[in-house]
């Protein structure tokens, strides 16, 4: 990296905010690596997202802030202070008091709100669900999943009355509601959301393209059939799943 940044001019004209969106985007292709269980593709992802963490570790001692050792310390240190049942007298019982030390230390720290570290521009569903988790390690939280379910019910019910009075920004505001209470509901089964909604993704190309291709074969475009004939042709692709 230091040569790279002394003699090439891409790497020379890169900014800690250049890289960011370039970033993003190795984390997704590292995250299919693991959705794929690739183990050759992880190994190169990872290797790759190294690099974004040197490149940016090196704008930093370029700019007198931190170096890469620096940040190796930073973390170490801090896995220290968080694991006071390994690295002192504290003791747990469980993972779940693990989770609530950790937020508790995090508070003792200097943050102010023990929603703090959440990310604004996290992802709207993984947003929730961490949301969900952080703020359950301080007791706020539902007894269990029938409350859930209500809560779900009663927040649909609230979405059909905002779509019928034709208010725009209060129906975002209900329908928002809905996913979240939905997210919330998908914690108590134990059912990754952001995992469930993307294997529906997943599950819906897979059908599409299958309608596609079998339309083309019988010589006909999707684009010149009625919703009848598409949907005829979506319950053949499903019966044969």
């Amino acid at each position: 990296m230091d040569e790279l940044r002394e003699r090439c001019p891409w790497d020379k004209k890169q900014t800690i905010h250049s890289l960011r969106p370039q970033t993003i985007e190795e984390v997704y292709e590292l995250t299919d690596t693991i959705n794929r269980e690739d183990w050759q593709g992880l190994k190169e992802e990872l290797g790759d997202l190294l690099l974004h963490i040197v490149f940016y570790s090196k704008i930093g001692a370029e700019k007198g802030a931190f170096t890469f050792d620096d940040v190796i310390e930073k973390v170490c240190n801090k896995l220290v202070s968080r694991h006071p049942h390994i690295y002192s007298s504290t003791v747990v019982n469980n993972e779940e008091e693990v989770r609530q030390n950790w937020e508790q230390i995090k508070l003792k720290e200097g943050k102010k709100s023990i929603l703090s570290g959440v990310p604004e521009t996290m992802p709207a569903v993984i947003k929730a669900l961490r949301l969900q988790e952080k703020t359950k390690q301080v007791g706020f939280e539902w007894d269990n999943t029938e409350q859930v379910k209500a809560k779900v019910d009663e927040e649909i019910g609230e979405l059909y009355e905002a779509v019928a009075s034709g208010d725009a920004a209060h129906m975002e505001e209900e329908f928002g509601d809905v996913l979240f209470a939905l997210v919330n509901y998908a914690r108590f089964i134990k059912v990754d959301p952001e995992d469930a909604l993307e294997r529906t993704n997943k599950k819906f190309i897979r059908r599409f393209q299958q309608m596609e291709e079998r339309a083309e074969q019988r010589g006909q475009q999707l684009h010149d059939m009625n919703l009848e004939e598409m949907d005829a042709l979506w319950n053949e692709v499903k019966a044969q799943e």
